[in-house]
């Protein structure tokens, strides 16, 4: 992550109802925290350089109120406004675990996703999650906690 791409993430805007994930507060604070090494966030290029995704891998994938217990890398991340809808999460979603495989070798990988987010949900399950968990933050929404622990991909490939 670059701070010109964390920058170029502060100012996307979803449509309503996903306008839930628009960054919000202080663009430096925001900038500040996805420059943070211990947060792992990292940019999704398309072949042409351009910034199509985030990713990031820890604790700050985590949801207040879940239960992170179990031994799984966590795993979150957006997907350019403009991107969203056609059906390109499951294949960000594979590449950043055959990213995460190399560099962090987890035993499995976890996703948390707010309950309402079929869209997101959906592409979590074709990426090869299945939903584990549910529970509801301190704010009152509720979350769905989706683990992946096999490390081969949903086609059969390994990772």
């Amino acid at each position: 992550m670059t701070q010109e791409y964390a920058q170029e993430v502060f100012a996307w805007r979803y449509e309503p109802p996903y306008d839930f994930y628009n960054p919000s507060g202080d663009e430096a604070d925001f900038v500040a925290a996805f420059l943070n090494p211990e947060y792992r966030y990292y940019a999704v290029l398309n072949p042409d350089g351009t910034l199509i995704a985030y990713r990031c891998f820890g604790e700050d994938a985590r949801v207040p109120g879940g239960d992170y217990r179990a031994d799984a890398l966590d795993m979150g991340g957006g997907l350019r406004p403009d991107l969203t809808g056609r059906g390109l999460g499951p294949q960000v979603m594979q590449a950043a675990m055959e990213f995460a495989q190399e560099v962090f070798a987890p035993r499995a990988f976890r996703v948390t996703v707010a309950e309402w987010n079929a869209r997101a949900l959906k592409a979590c399950v074709k990426a090869g999650y299945q939903p584990t968990a549910a529970f509801e933050n301190p704010v009152g929404v509720r979350f769905v906690v989706l683990m992946r622990t096999s490390l081969d991909s949903p086609d059969g490939a390994s990772l």
